[in-house]
C-alpha cells in the first residue's frame, strides 16, 4: 500500500499515513482541525536485479574521464607497426639490399 505524505494549511503540521488507493483522503489536521492537504512526492525508486543498464551494462570505472571503459576483451586490437616500404614490395625477405641502402634495384 502506498504512504501519502499529508500538511495542515492552518499549523504546518506534516505526517505520513498508509492508505489504500481507493481509501478516502484525511480532510482535518490531528493536531489543530485544520484543513489538510495531500503533498506532491517524488517516488522512490530502486530498480534490482538483472535486465537493467545499471545492474547488467554500466561499467564501473575509475579511468578519467574521456578514456574508454570498455572491458578489455571487447576493445579493439591495436594494429601492429607498419614496416617500411621497400622499394621491392618486400619480396626479397629481410637480406633485401635495396631497403637497406634505401635505392631501388
Amino acid at each position: 500500500m502506498p504512504l501519502y505524505p499529508y500538511r495542515c494549511t492552518k499549523c504546518g503540521y506534516q505526517f505520513e499515513k498508509i492508505q489504500h488507493f481507493n481509501s478516502e483522503l484525511e480532510k482535518k489536521c490531528p493536531q489543530c482541525g485544520g484543513a489538510l492537504e495531500r503533498v506532491l512526492t517524488v517516488p522512490g525508486l530502486q530498480f534490482k536485479g538483472s535486465g537493467w543498464y545499471v545492474t547488467d551494462y554500466a561499467h564501473h570505472s575509475s579511468a578519467p574521464a574521456g578514456e574508454s571503459t570498455m572491458p578489455p576483451e571487447s576493445k579493439p586490437a591495436a594494429k601492429p607497426a607498419a614496416k617500411p616500404a621497400t622499394p621491392c614490395g618486400g619480396n626479397c625477405g629481410a637480406a633485401c639490399p635495396a631497403a637497406a641502402a634505401n635505392t631501388t634495384h
